[in-house]
């Protein structure tokens, strides 16, 4: 449920971001990613939103050991330069479909300051972010909530089971 929550959301706002015009360019015509790629497309540190969601495009296509070499590369850029753009860069890693649910914390603690920026040109981007991110955690919870409510019921309906199964054997 959680997996469908959080592709929910980010492709809400990726379609969100597409109907606005963000993307402008040929994405449909490229390659697949690759980890090469994208490790060299530097146009995230810029600032620019654009170029932002282009990364996450191409960052969603990876999978498995792909994916966690890009989030450990998006993580030593920001520690190497805290720019608004390397924050925004390992955001992006971290909230991909698939990625344990954990990193959307540091995602949202990595957001945290470009929020807050009101010079940055991704903090309409970083608003957004959060502001879904923070939704797919209180669904989780809820989720999480209400699973303990049916499992709970299944019990109380097994032990009723059994107690109404062991009336009858005694007769």
């Amino acid at each position: 449920m959680s997996l469908f929550l959080k592709g929910l959301s980010t492709g809400l706002l990726v379609l969100m971001l597409s109907a606005c015009g963000v993307f402008r360019g040929n994405e449909a015509a490229e390659e697949p990613a690759a980890v090469a790629d994208l490790r060299s497309d530097q146009r995230v540190d810029t600032g620019d939103p654009g170029a932002a969601l282009t990364y996450y495009a191409k960052v969603r296509r990876l999978g498995g050991v792909d994916l966690q070499r890009e989030q450990e590369a998006a993580r030593r850029a920001l520690m190497r330069s805290r720019s608004d753009g390397n924050r925004m860069r390992y955001a992006l890693a971290l909230t991909v479909p698939g990625a344990p649910a954990a990193d959307d914390i540091r995602a949202l603690e990595t957001l945290e300051p470009l929020t807050r920026n009101a010079a940055s040109p991704l903090q309409a981007l970083a608003l957004l972010m959060t502001g879904l991110l923070q939704e797919q955690r209180r669904l989780d919870s809820q989720a999480q909530t209400l699973q303990q409510k049916l499992d709970a019921m299944l019990e109380l309906e097994r032990s009723m089971t059994g107690r109404e199964s062991g009336v009858q054997r005694k007769r």
